[in-house]
């Protein structure tokens, strides 16, 4: 005897529309296409501090509402929910879409500002990779450039020094590795390379001193028929070290050796 399907199919539809019955006003919001609607509601979300959900529904607008006085705002608060919600990668890519939309917009200054905090916020310390340092850099000069009394430009500046500074130590420690690896000819090339590349490092005193200690070294490790030539670059570097800094703590130590060469010599 065959089975009747009619059980089945009931249940089926129950089961649909149990379902149905079960979703949320927000599930329903998200499904609806009344642009108003999702509107209203994707501000009450975001002022209610849900900003996971109050983006959802922005994403959404930001279809609904291309080409309506709406996108403006629409976009501006996309990237202000995933901003809000710590999602800064998604954040920052909103808010860069907002300025090519809307470079003179209504919300650009701030987009602009919130655009750099989201690449600031991805930036690594000195160590690690610093091209998202880079970043942050031209972008807060961007933002320097078009708004230099702007609401939020003495943080701007600030950070430019913090991430400035963060590129000085990169760029001291790497050349203090050869130093500790002591290969001293080496790295008195690249510490004075760094201030080849950047005379106003904020290291500077440091990288004098190592500079006078790495040729120091390197003489004192060579042999006989070399050292006299080599600890007159030694010389050299000692007087340029007490030339800059004349009261410096480095000083005594240089001091001591220096007079060690000239009683040798």
């Amino acid at each position: 005897m065959k089975r009747s399907t009619l059980p089945f199919a009931l249940a089926v539809l129950l089961v649909f529309f149990g379902l149905s019955a079960c979703k949320t006003e927000y599930d329903q919001i998200v499904e609806s296409s009344d642009a108003d609607l999702k509107y209203e509601a994707a501000f009450k979300y975001f002022n209610a501090g849900k900003y996971s959900r109050s983006a959802a529904l922005f994403e959404s607008l930001s279809l609904l509402t291309n080409g309506t006085p709406r996108y403006d705002t629409v976009l501006y608060y996309l990237g202000l929910s995933n901003y809000s919600y710590k999602d800064y990668y998604t954040a920052e890519t909103n808010f860069s879409q907002y300025l090519t939309y809307f470079p003179q917009g209504s919300f650009a200054e701030t987009a602009q500002f919130m655009r750099i905090d989201c690449l600031y916020r991805a930036t690594l310390r000195y160590e690690l990779d610093q091209t998202p340092t880079y970043t942050a850099i031209t972008a807060i000069g961007e933002y320097l450039r078009e708004y230099p009394e702007g609401a939020n430009s003495d943080i701007a500046r600030h950070r430019l020094q913090e991430l400035g500074d963060r590129l000085d130590r990169k760029a001291y420690e790497n050349a203090r590795l050869y130093y500790r690896m002591e290969d001293y000819k080496a790295a008195r090339v690249a510490l004075k390379n760094v201030l080849k590349d950047d005379a106003d490092n904020i290291y500077r005193e440091d990288i004098l001193y190592y500079t006078a200690m790495a040729s120091y070294k390197y003489a004192d490790m060579s042999v006989a028929s070399k050292k006299k030539e080599r600890f007159l670059v030694f010389q050299d570097d000692y007087l340029n070290f007490i030339g800059e800094y004349p009261e410096s703590g480095y000083r005594k130590e240089l001091d001591g050796l220096y007079n060690k060469v000239k009683e040798k010599n």
